[in-house]
């Protein structure tokens, strides 16, 4: 069985573009993905991700809202004591990656990443969670 990774839009950033190229990637490279859609909230997107039984979620941010969503989303993520690595891809400056780190955000990839960066990234998240 394929591992199943959700992707999602949090907030009310409504670009679309890269995180359907990210669920395609993700799809050819033998992943079940669940994609949300726009304007989730940390709520939604744990709440989903623990319906689907997900390995990894993904979140696509180009609104610069990161270092307030993605918190909440680790933090919803431990108070339903779900242990799911979360991917952040999108705008996020460098010197914003320790601290998504900090709150337990597992990998961050921006713009231009590969096809082979994308799915190296997922896989190697699930894999670490999955060794804890």
């Amino acid at each position: 069985m394929a591992e199943r990774v959700l992707v999602t839009k949090l907030g009310l950033d409504g670009h679309d573009r890269g995180v359907k190229i990210v669920a395609r990637i993700l799809r050819d490279a033998g992943y079940e993905v669940i994609y949300t859609g726009l304007f989730q909230t940390p709520e939604t997107v744990v709440a989903a991700a623990i319906d689907e039984d997900v390995s990894a979620i993904g979140v696509s941010m180009l609104s610069g809202a990161h270092e307030a969503l993605l918190p909440m989303v680790t933090k919803a993520l431990e108070e339903a004591g779900a242990d799911i690595p979360v991917i952040l891809g999108g705008i996020v400056p460098e010197d914003d990656f320790q601290s998504m780190y900090d709150v337990g955000v597992a990998r961050v990839l921006t713009p231009g990443a590969t096809a082979d960066e994308v799915v190296a990234a997922v896989s190697g998240a699930i894999e670490e969670y999955q060794v804890k």
